[in-house]
């Protein structure tokens, strides 16, 4: 017979569920569970400056590894405050277990001091959420929790916890199964079968790799597939890595900032072959326009993705990575010898060009000097603007997981915190964030939490005195009229990561950027290099808003080679 309270139950169940580290902050209605952590120092806790930056940290250690990530929160304040790290996990499907305190039960209803409706708030933001009731429960909800974060298409579960059930005594007998991921049935053979009969029948077919690829481990079977029938690939932001950039199929990211000749093969194909994809607006553009000649296999495990944006003509809800599986198993070799030249045509007529990509001063150029010091095994993550786009563009991503940005909800103030959750997760790994001055405003304090874990970090702030994005539509697409888009007033960040606690190199004043880039690099420990950006510098080709791909604008030394 096992007794204990309720607080140090669900610390125990964490730690049956392979849980070592937790980010979050302290309140009075979670003070019991930090208690039980610290009678029982088997989980780190990291200690976040702002409960946002405790849900991305979670959410970097849950991309990284693809396992489920704990966050903590108290009630009130607590909580609305890491609502927006749990919805950006929703869009992006990320497994985060987010546990916050909630009011004894008696209290709830009453506007008791640090009280809000969690459950009501968590609903629409979260795979699934629950408000414990009886610290019996805790025994199924939290390994259930984990089973459903992880099982299908990934996403966060919400769980809030009453004081009361918190400090309650319960007495049991015999521990739960930690909860796992549920096992992915075979796919049906005549769907296998009839997608065999589209890709050998299509002159001109392309595969679409979504996030789910990166979700389903299923990368290795994703470039078998453009291997063996030689299908030239295309891949969404949150697929960046799942096949490497330099591969001979790969035509990199589509969509509003994808170089031409992707978009352009695009208006060319007579099949889209898309797995784990959901035809979102950013990579489709104007749906009604986008593969305008194309008939579309389109599988996903999740069944409301199917026919939500694009109707298939086939449709197969499965697994990804079953569905390679058996694909690969009967699919034949094919050459296409004719699309693969019209596709390096393509390439040739449509290119996609780099201004300064040699050089550390300008955007391109300092990303791809990043790349050379980073070397082949970083993780990259970014915050949100033409800093994110200028990377998925630039850098030489090689392998799934590579890569950490906030896709679905486009979230500034994303890119630190999941860093460092990434480098708290993969020591081994150098991780580097990119970020702009706008989004890394949004959540700087997490320096502190960064210098503090002694996270080898390196944050490269793209700084053009601007919300560099908002700048850019308003200068193409509101007649130059800026508003709200320049700050007039902005920090010394080289300061201000100096007074919490991190190295800082200002490239501003170093007459030799790759010196000291390197010496950046050599540092053990985090290092922001902050980095001045031209504000009229833009993120080209860009689709305008509402467009079709085919329409997207272009660098004016790209029209000019065109022409």
């Amino acid at each position: 017979m096992m007794k204990m309270t309720g607080a140090d139950l669900v610390i125990r169940l964490l730690e049956r569920q392979g849980i070592r580290t937790i980010a979050g902050i302290p309140g009075g209605a979670n003070l019991p569970l930090y208690d039980a952590l610290a009678r029982r120092p088997v989980i780190r806790h990291i200690l976040a400056r702002h409960e946002q930056g405790g849900g991305f940290i979670a959410q970097g250690m849950a991309r990284v590894t693809g396992q489920p990530a704990v966050c903590f929160a108290t009630s009130g304040p607590g909580a609305t405050n890491i609502v927006t790290a749990i919805a950006d996990a929703n869009l992006d499907s990320i497994p985060v277990v987010c546990i916050s305190g909630q009011v004894a039960q008696h209290l709830i209803g009453t506007d008791a001091f640090q009280e809000v409706d969690v459950f009501g708030m968590s609903l629409p933001i979260t795979k699934h959420n629950y408000l414990v009731k009886s610290v019996e429960e805790l025994l199924e909800i939290i390994p259930e929790a984990f089973r459903i974060a992880a099982s299908g298409r990934p996403g966060p579960v919400w769980i809030d916890i009453p004081k009361d059930v918190q400090n309650a005594n319960i007495e049991f007998d015999e521990w739960p199964e930690a909860g796992a991921a549920e096992p992915f049935e075979f796919v049906d053979a005549n769907a296998i079968a009839r997608a065999v009969e589209m890709i050998e029948a299509a002159e001109r077919p392309i595969l679409y790799l979504g996030g789910g690829i990166i979700h389903s481990e299923a990368s290795s079977q994703a470039c078998a597939l453009a291997e063996r029938s030689h299908l030239p690939t295309v891949n969404t932001l949150m697929a960046m890595g799942a096949m490497p950039t330099d591969h001979p199929q790969s035509l990199g990211m589509l969509g509003m900032h994808a170089a031409p000749y992707t978009n352009m093969a695009l208006e060319e194909c007579d099949l889209l072959i898309a797995l784990g994809a959901r035809f979102d607006d950013r990579a489709t553009g104007k749906v009604a326009e986008f593969c305008p000649q194309a008939k579309v296999i389109h599988v996903d495990i999740d069944a409301s993705e199917l026919g939500k944006i694009r109707q298939p003509t086939l449709s197969i809800r499965a697994d990804v990575g079953s569905f390679l599986d058996q694909l690969l198993a009967v699919l034949p070799e094919r050459q296409r010898a004719d699309w693969n030249m019209e596709i390096a045509a393509l390439k040739a007529m449509h290119p996609m060009h780099m201004p300064g990509k040699e050089d550390p001063a300008t955007p391109y150029g300092l990303i791809r000097a990043v790349a050379r010091y980073a070397g082949r095994d970083a993780i990259v993550a970014t915050d949100v603007g033409q800093h994110q786009m200028w990377t998925a563009q630039a850098f030489p991503f090689r392998r799934p997981r590579q890569w950490l940005t906030s896709g679905g909800l486009g979230t500034m103030g994303f890119g630190l915190p999941a860093a460092l959750g990434a480098a708290l997760t993969e020591p081994e790994h150098p991780v580097v964030c990119f970020s702009g001055d706008g989004s890394f405003l949004m959540n700087n304090q997490e320096m502190i939490t960064a210098a503090e874990a002694g996270a080898d970090l390196k944050v490269i702030l793209m700084n053009n005195q601007s919300l560099g994005l908002v700048h850019q539509q308003q200068t193409l697409f509101f007649g130059k009229r800026l508003i709200a888009s320049k700050f007039q007033q902005g920090p010394d960040f080289a300061m201000m990561a100096r007074s919490m606690g991190m190295e800082a190199i200002d490239l501003a004043k170093e007459p030799d950027l790759e010196d000291a880039l390197a010496r950046a690099f050599a540092i053990t420990g985090p290092v922001l290099i902050h980095a001045p950006v031209c504000v009229d510098e833009q993120v080209l080709p860009m689709v305008p808003p509402g467009g079709a791909n085919r329409d997207m604008i272009r660098h004016p030394e790209a029209e000019q080679t065109e022409v």
